[in-house]
């Protein structure tokens, strides 16, 4: 079997392996969190958590396929190594800045919801004032 081909394998094997990792631990640790920010609407957590993790795959397995394509063949066991170090290498950064963006906008949603919550009138009502007999 040609070592590009084997590269190939490896290289899917792997990155697709890290993908389901990564997306599953979001999944899991990640429905905590969305049921935080829904304010424990546990059914819209969980369909927003399952379509977080849908487009988490889509994104990433299509990155994966597309960054496949290697521009020479590969000479030697060396080569294989060289060649899977630095493609997956670029999966893990691609991979680690999705999750990282996943939890900026969570982590925004989830303010903007405590700071709806928090708020509290400038001043507390005071009392009753009749309208004006000319208006």
């Amino acid at each position: 079997m040609d070592r590009t081909v084997i590269a190939y394998v490896i290289y899917l094997l792997v990155s697709i392996g890290l993908t389901i990792w990564v997306a599953r631990t979001l999944s899991r640790n990640g429905r905590i969190f969305l049921s935080d920010v829904l304010q424990g609407n546990e059914k819209l957590a969980d369909a927003v958590n399952h379509l977080l993790v849908v487009g988490f795959y889509l994104v990433n397995l299509g990155f994966v396929a597309l960054y496949l394509h290697t521009s020479g063949t590969i000479e030697d066991t060396r080569g294989i190594f060289e060649a899977l170090s630095s493609k997956i290498g670029v999966v893990l950064l691609v991979l680690g800045v999705m999750h990282l963006g996943n939890v900026y906008v969570l982590n925004r949603i989830r303010r903007r919801g405590a700071m709806e919550r928090e708020q509290l009138p400038p001043v507390p009502p005071q009392g009753w004032t009749a309208p004006a007999a000319g208006a």
